[in-house]
């Protein structure tokens, strides 16, 4: 049955075949849009991508087609014009989007950038107005790749851990932290820790390989000696041994109260057992908690010429003596409670700093961050000023709120 000749229907047939002809011109423009506004960051005129959208549709000379002679005098004129005004429309509505659309995507895309909004707002706890994500082992501990398979009690002992971090911080510093304390609390020879939107970690984890040895600072012995220790030694304290002839400091790497049998050791101890073909079994984990006071052992790093008069003492008193006060931690407590970070960030070949001095690169009002120190030359600078080159390989303090600290890193490393 024909279609009846009158205004409405042709109006309706136009507009058909307007959406029909112009779905592939209006995905054309837009995909234009976007790429011309990433790309450049300036808008594409709307009049050219009209007129290749209605040059796409088939309609050659794009508004020139309104004054063709063989649109508006055919008998299917209304139709025609109808359809190439659509055509238009589709045009203009897509270039629009397809600009804003454009403008709104990140400049800087890389996949750490897009694991930072992976974690998920159900399982951030807010304790004291900030957020807290608590960490927990997701599955069993996998063995490294080349390296001797996990003890079994270590491998329980970390599939039972659960930390907690910031909720600001990224994936990739999250997965960072945790294997940090993995090998600090664990003493792993080698640690990796993949984590999922809801703060789950699949980890894998080497043995500890001569846990105690690594302890040792270079040019020190350890020894052990039989002491009354204090309340509270843990690894790292600095101690005075006190014995019947000799007074000697040293560094704890190991403390343990109460005797060897019932003591629970902060460092590894030596397994009786061992393999029938004579091997030795893996080193038990090493944990770093204190100590309850009384007579105990300790194992402490001293110079190498102390050594001799702590092994020939039977046993000793201990007393732990003061570090002083970390005035550089109250700093960074201060600029955390002002919602500062600080960072140190080396400077990367060919990139915008290498080359160019501070007050050239204008750090404080492009990026939003101060720089307290400077290392150029092998030389440290504290406060430097506006006049101090920067080159591929300096290492710069910088200070600015967690954002900008973050973003100043991605740019400059």
């Amino acid at each position: 049955m024909a279609l009846p000749d009158t205004l409405p229907v042709h109006v309706l047939l136009g507009v058909y075949l307007g959406v029909l002809t112009g779905i592939l011109p209006a995905l054309v423009a837009w995909a234009l849009a976007v790429l011309f506004r990433y790309i450049t960051g300036l808008t594409v005129p709307a009049f050219a991508i009209v007129v290749l959208a209605v040059a796409l549709a088939g309609v050659n000379g794009g508004f020139m087609a309104l004054n063709d002679p063989s649109v508006v005098d055919s008998e299917n004129s209304v139709t025609l014009v109808t359809a190439l005004l659509v055509v238009m429309m589709l045009a203009f509505y897509t270039h629009s989007h397809g600009d804003a659309f454009g403008a709104a995507l990140p400049r800087h895309l890389s996949v750490a950038a897009l694991r930072e909004r992976t974690l998920s707002a159900d399982v951030v706890e807010l304790v004291g107005g900030r957020g807290r994500v608590r960490v927990t082992v997701a599955g069993p501990v996998d063995d490294l790749e080349g390296y001797p398979p996990l003890p079994d009690d270590l491998r329980t002992d970390i599939g039972d851990v659960e930390w907690t971090f910031p909720a600001h911080l990224p994936l990739s510093d999250l997965e960072s932290r945790v294997a940090d304390r993995l090998r600090e609390e664990f003493d792993v020879a080698e640690a990796a820790v993949t984590l999922d939107e809801f703060a789950r970690a699949t980890v894998a984890a080497a043995p500890p390989a001569s846990a105690l040895s690594r302890r040792v600072p270079a040019g020190t012995r350890a020894v052990s000696v039989e002491a009354l220790v204090p309340t509270g030694v843990a690894r790292g304290d600095e101690v005075r041994v006190f014995t019947a002839d000799a007074t000697v400091d040293g560094t704890v790497v190991s403390a343990r109260s109460g005797p060897a049998d019932d003591a629970a050791p902060t460092g590894p101890a030596p397994d009786p057992s061992a393999g029938a073909d004579g091997e030795s079994p893996p080193e038990p984990t090493a944990r770093a908690p204190t100590t309850t006071g009384g007579a105990g052992r300790l194992t402490v790093a001293v110079d190498r010429a102390e050594a001799d008069a702590l092994l020939r003492a039977d046993a000793g008193r201990a007393l732990v003596t003061s570090r002083g006060t970390h005035r550089e931690y109250e700093l960074l407590a201060l600029l955390r409670r002002a919602g500062q970070r600080f960072r140190r960030v080396a400077v990367a070949a060919d990139g915008p700093l290498d080359g160019t001095t501070i007050g050239a690169a204008s750090l404080r009002d492009r990026q939003g961050v101060g720089v307290l120190a400077v290392r150029h030359d092998g030389a440290w600078t504290v406060a430097p000023g506006g006049d101090t080159p920067l080159a591929a390989g300096d290492d710069l303090f910088v200070v600015g709120p967690y954002d900008a600290v973050a973003s100043f890193r991605e740019v400059v490393t």
